[in-house]
Formats: C-alpha cells, structure tokens, sequence
C-alpha cells in the first residue's frame, strides 16, 4: 500500500485522476457485457421498468448518461483548471457512487465490479480532496 501511495505522490494529479477514471468506464462496460449472458437479465430490466413506471428506453438512456459521464471525466480531469477539476472530480464521483450501488444488482460479477468502481471512485474523491494548487 506504501509503494501506491508513493507513486500516486510522484503521478500528476490530471494524469491519477483520469486514470482511474478510465478503470470506472472500463469496468462499467464490464459490468454491463457480462450481464448479457446471464438469462433472465433482460425480463429484469422489464420489470425494472414496469415497477419503477419508466420505459426501458428511458433506463437505457439513464444508463448511457452514467457510461458517458465516466467518458468525459477522463477528458475533463486533464484540462479543467484545478479548482472547477477538484469540485468536478468530487462531485461527479459521489453522483456515480450513488448510481453504482443505486442499482441494487445482486449477481455476483456485479458486486465485485461496482466494489472495484466504487474503490476507485473513493479514490478519485480522495486524491482531489488532498489535491493542492499546483499554481500556488
């Protein structure tokens, strides 16, 4: 843990903080493909949107949404300038945070993706949070 903590310390924050959010996207997508193969995924989202009164599109669309935010911070946290980078890092972990364990999955793959999103999405708020102003 000591050897992460000092690579992290010698890493640019911009370059730390994308980086991880390049593994959030990449394990959503993860997450996403192996749950087409289990049977019965697809009646789920049905009655998801029977019982949540939202049409499948709808999820869909709020799906894709989570998907590309993940996307464009691992843009946006290489050129923001630092304070609108640190608040937008923070926030937008804290907003996928909530839509990673939000959605109640309970198939085993899924559990260990969103903890390992969740890990890394604890991380980025961590490494903004100590973030100091590299301008001075």
């Amino acid at each position: 843990m000591n050897s992460i903590k000092k690579t992290a310390e010698k890493m640019d924050t911009k370059v730390l903080l994308s980086t991880l959010w390049i593994v959030v996207m990449i394990n959503m997508l993860k997450a996403d493909i192996l749950s087409l193969y289990i049977p019965g995924a697809l009646d789920e989202v049905a009655k998801t949107s029977v019982s949540t009164g939202t049409p499948i599109p709808q999820l869909m669309l709020g799906g894709a949404i989570m998907m590309e935010i993940s996307i464009v911070m691992i843009v946006l946290s290489r050129v923001l300038k630092y304070k609108v980078n640190r608040w937008t890092n923070i926030i937008t972990s804290i907003i996928t945070i909530v839509f990673v364990v939000g959605a109640g999955v309970s198939y085993p793959h899924y559990i260990f993706v969103a903890t390992v999103e969740v890990i890394c999405l604890l991380s980025i708020i961590w490494f903004a949070w100590k973030w100091s102003n590299p301008e001075g």
